[in-house]
């Protein structure tokens, strides 16, 4: 059926996986790319290509004589772009930027998210309901969730928006909260 002996199966298999892989990396390395990551960027673009041409090898003088391993190559090209997308949400690299619109409790989120470490600005508005606060701060994409649970605990229909942060000339790293118990007896020693 489809020309598909036993051989051909694992020889599929291998140029699908080979595809999820290399594609994966694609995506990683376009993303680090319009990070401005360069040494990533150049490490999984040569991987990424290195992965391909092996795969090209071993497809090119075969396809004509079983056409299947096209799909099995197109298949594992469609894979790797959602295990990519996957993959890089799971790490999320980068800063983005956060703006948080609220009128109900904006000075006990701002507070809390300070509390956390993250320098915020405040800025007052008018919208459509009257008076509303913009809180505005900049922080790793990984941190995002943490720091919108503190603002929809205060305001549920509090609006946000995100977009990535660009050259951040010095980021701020959330402060660590000074040492209690144990750690301060050894701080003072």
């Amino acid at each position: 059926m489809f020309g598909l002996d036993g051989h051909t199966l694992l020889l599929g298999l291998a140029i699908f996986l080979v595809r999820i892989v290399d594609v994966s990396l694609g995506t990683i390395r376009t993303i680090s790319t319009v990070q401005g990551r360069r040494a990533a960027a150049f490490v999984l673009g040569l991987v990424e290509v290195s992965l391909w041409l092996s795969v090209m090898a071993a497809i090119v003088p075969r396809v004509a004589a079983r056409p299947v391993l096209g799909i099995f190559f197109a298949l594992g090209f469609s894979t790797g772009n959602v295990v990519g997308i996957l993959i890089e949400q799971r790490i999320a690299l980068g800063h983005v930027t956060l703006r948080v619109l609220t009128r109900i409790n904006p000075e006990k989120i701002a507070k809390e998210i300070r509390n956390m470490g993250f320098p915020v600005t405040e800025f007052v508005g008018h919208g459509r309901s009257g008076p509303v606060k913009e809180l505005v701060l900049i922080c790793k994409r990984r941190e995002l969730r943490r720091i919108l649970a503190v603002a929809r605990k205060h305001s549920p229909e509090a609006f946000y928006v995100t977009e990535p942060a660009g050259i951040i000339r010095t980021p701020r790293r959330p402060i660590m909260q000074p040492a209690t118990g144990w750690r301060a007896i050894l701080k003072k020693k």
